[in-house]
């Protein structure tokens, strides 16, 4: 029906004040039967499940496995780089949880405690020494698991693009087109590094990418008062992205480990290389000032 059809129905002029009020009234009827009752296990997400000891439960069949860890690990995220900042715009927290949760999942590592656990390991440990625990409490030194290797996860970028769909539709039908919302893609690209504790040589690095598309409920009109409705639709999608580009990333990464082969270097690593300089004591400069003679 259009403006002139409802303005005979009606008697009165469909002002662009009437086209508002309805497409609000109309919102205000979506979002009631947007409220629904939440149901546990679903929504999921590219990390799913659960993990114990070597054992997952309902994980992503799509995630790489190891028949056997490689060693212990780490993970940990530089809080104060930008992509870090970026997170809490999309209201999202730390990925060191979901992170680990793959990790244990693929079973080629065995995730040991180095973030803010870690405060409560050593309350333990001061409590026993206080000689306020129980006999038998057990928590005497020389229990502890090193970690063999450091995960450093990155975000290079998490960028929406598009958003045209909502313009389009405001300007075919007036206010109406605010419901129809607007069509994006989400994208981002991610990276994981691992080092090596011992020697601090990087063993592997690992790029990954993903993209979905994220349709917006209602368009900008409406986003101010009515943000409870659609705004789980705007964020949510952001964060299930950079969560798949992490597992892209990481499933790269496991990939190139099956095939591992240590990086030599002649003389040995960290003993000067092999790009001598002129009067230099490094043995590639030695050879370098012996061939001069």
């Amino acid at each position: 029906m259009n403006h002139s059809t409802l303005s005979q129905a009606t008697g009165r002029p469909f002002t662009p004040w009437l086209q508002l009020a309805c497409a609000t009234a109309a919102a205000a009827l979506l979002g009631g039967c947007l409220a629904t009752t939440p149901t546990m296990g679903e929504n999921k997400g590219t990390v799913t499940g659960a993990a114990g000891g070597a054992q997952a439960e309902n994980q992503n069949s799509a995630l790489e496995k190891c028949s056997e860890s490689l060693g212990t690990m780490a993970v940990q995220e530089d809080t104060s780089a930008p992509w870090f900042m970026q997170l809490r715009g999309y209201q999202l927290g730390s990925t060191i949880p979901v992170l680990r949760l793959m990790i244990q999942q693929s079973n080629c590592f065995v995730i040991v405690e180095r973030g803010g656990a870690m405060r409560n390991m050593m309350q333990e440990r001061q409590l026993q020494q206080t000689g306020e625990m129980r006999a038998g409490s057990n928590f005497g030194k020389g229990q502890m698991v090193s970690a063999d290797y450091t995960m450093s996860p990155s975000i290079q970028f998490s960028q929406k693009t598009g958003g045209g769909m909502a313009g389009l539709a405001t300007r075919a039908f007036g206010a109406f087109g605010a419901l129809a919302g607007s069509m994006s893609q989400n994208e981002a690209a991610t990276t994981l590094l691992l080092i090596d504790n011992r020697s601090g040589v990087q063993i592997s690095a690992a790029e990954g990418t993903a993209k979905n598309m994220d349709f917006g409920l209602f368009g900008s009109a409406f986003t101010g008062g009515l943000a409870g409705a659609g705004g789980g639709y705007s964020s949510t999608p952001q964060g299930k992205v950079i969560v798949t580009a992490f597992a892209d990333s990481y499933n790269q990464m496991v990939k190139a480990l099956r095939n591992y082969k240590a990086q030599t270097v002649k003389g040995g690593l960290g003993t000067g290389g092999r790009l001598g300089v002129d009067g230099g004591s490094t043995p590639a400069s030695r050879e370098l000032n012996q061939g001069k003679k």
